[in-house]
């Protein structure tokens, strides 16, 4: 029975991307990242992920950073050891589709700048929007992961995952992955459906979840102990909180059993002692709020990911609506519900959670709409589980007709104008790509950069630690 195969599992390393961005708004900088890097090459982990999610953004925007030359630098660090990143699917790192195109370029782009493995999800588990970078990914020699966006509901259940699963097996991805952002997932659960899924596919399992609730070590136990291949975790000082499991726990929770994954545990305690620096830093800066380092057990009853938690709380307080936080909360699963049941990871979290906080405080449900929530009811994002409510979806789309095709096919390709409009910019092949996921953002980097280079003083780089949804 492969779910109980019992064989080392593997250990992926978060500390440079979801870490970071998880604890510290994704702020860690490049130069932090480079003097741990040989000694994390080390060490024996399966990869590690350093790119994608919200690193490229913040890199651009708050860090007058070079994402392109921040995954040069790492590769060259990390000569043992494979780089993974994180990638929404069709709307790659950004929050709208993109063309086929533009997906099979940054793809081709990735693996030549450094790296392996990418991991792709969709926010509403609609595969065909993984297709393309699955394709992409393979073509270009990559290790191609699709993910599965965990969450709760009456439609997700053992058969819809494993369905899913093999759809994802059908299309070649070469891995299949677990993505629970929120940290649902409690330990005979995760034991279940990794089961589930072990019995359903012949694909390698990769699981990821997120301390947030508090059972996120537990449920990992269950997880490899049912037969998944890897689990991600952060070095000690970045992890608990909203963050992963610590490397070195799990792997001391394993050590002289047959799922030993063998980690030098000496250099994980110097990695360790390197990132506490970091870590005593954000605090004294208040970058990092020890809150973010407790339990929420609330995750489990709202099915909120912490994010998302704090972004409501910021939406209120602005509006000085602060009293209504408990009646947002209860509003978020309706809303949810009303819209087909989406997971709720970018983009589909900020879209129920702002049209929840627009319910409430406009005392009237769906008197004031968001675009991007007529957006998902047209169908732009993809198809949702299960269908909207219909009369929401009537008062809020009219007339128009809803998409039922894949949205990227809609979408000619883009590279052409992209090219166009970022001539006046272009120094690499690269910038296209990074102007065509944030022209703004772009722009003010590209002028930034040439600054620098004819030696200007110009003091553009944004060294607030603003609220930024990641």
């Amino acid at each position: 029975m492969a779910g109980k195969e019992k064989k080392p599992v593997k250990i992926v390393e978060t500390v440079l991307r979801d870490a970071h961005q998880s604890l510290l708004a994704t702020r860690m900088s490049t130069e932090q990242m480079m003097p741990v890097a040989e000694l994390m090459d080390q060490v024996g982990y399966h990869a590690v992920e350093c790119w994608g999610g919200a690193t490229f953004d913040t890199a651009l925007r708050f860090l007058k950073e070079d994402p392109w030359v921040r995954l040069r630098k790492l590769r060259d660090g990390f000569k043992h050891t494979r780089l993974q990143m994180l990638l929404r699917g069709q709307n790659l790192l950004g929050y709208s589709h993109y063309a086929d195109d533009v997906v099979e370029y940054f793809i081709q782009k990735s693996v030549a700048n450094g790296i392996d493995v990418v991991r792709t999800m969709d926010c509403l588990n609609d595969v065909r929007n993984l297709e393309t970078a699955i394709k992409a990914t393979k073509k270009e020699k990559g290790y191609a992961i699709a993910a599965l966006v965990y969450t709760l509901g009456d439609a997700y259940t053992l058969d819809y995952w494993k369905d899913v699963a093999k759809r994802i097996e059908d299309m070649g991805a070469d891995c299949l992955g677990i993505k629970d952002m929120a940290g649902l997932l409690t330990p005979y659960q995760a034991g279940e459906l990794v089961h589930a899924l072990k019995e359903a596919t012949n694909l390698p399992l990769a699981v990821h979840t997120h301390y947030t609730a508090g059972v996120a070590s537990m449920t990992y136990l269950k997880a490899v102990e049912a037969g998944c291949d890897s689990i991600d975790c952060a070095i000690s000082p970045l992890a608990l909180g909203t963050s992963q499991p610590a490397t070195e726990v799990m792997a001391e929770t394993f050590r002289g059993t047959p799922y030993d994954p063998g980690l030098d545990q000496e250099k994980l305690a110097q990695i360790a002692d390197y990132f506490a620096g970091i870590r005593e830093d954000a605090i004294k800066s208040g970058l990092l709020n020890p809150k973010m380092l407790g339990v929420n057990i609330k995750t489990l009853q709202y099915q909120v990911p912490g994010g998302m938690l704090s972004n409501l709380v910021a939406q209120l307080k602005e509006a000085g609506k602060e009293d209504l936080y408990r009646d947002v909360l209860e509003e978020i699963p309706r809303v949810r519900k009303d819209f087909g049941e989406p997971p709720l990871v970018t983009p589909s979290s900020q879209i129920v959670g702002t049209q929840a906080v627009m319910n409430v405080i406009c005392k009237e449900r769906y008197k004031m709409v968001l675009k991007e929530s007529k957006k998902l009811l047209l169908g732009e994002f993809g198809q949702t589980v299960r269908p909207a409510d219909p009369e929401i979806k009537k008062r809020i789309i009219g007339e128009e007709e809803a998409i039922t095709c894949r949205p990227a096919d809609l979408i000619g390709p883009q590279l052409p104008r992209f090219e166009k409009e970022c001539a006046r910019w272009k120094q690499q092949d690269e910038d296209v790509l990074t102007y065509a996921l944030f022209p703004s953002v772009a722009k003010d980097f590209f002028q930034y950069r040439e600054a620098q280079q004819t030696g200007i003083d110009m003091s553009v780089a944004n060294t607030e630690y603003g609220v930024y949804p990641v």
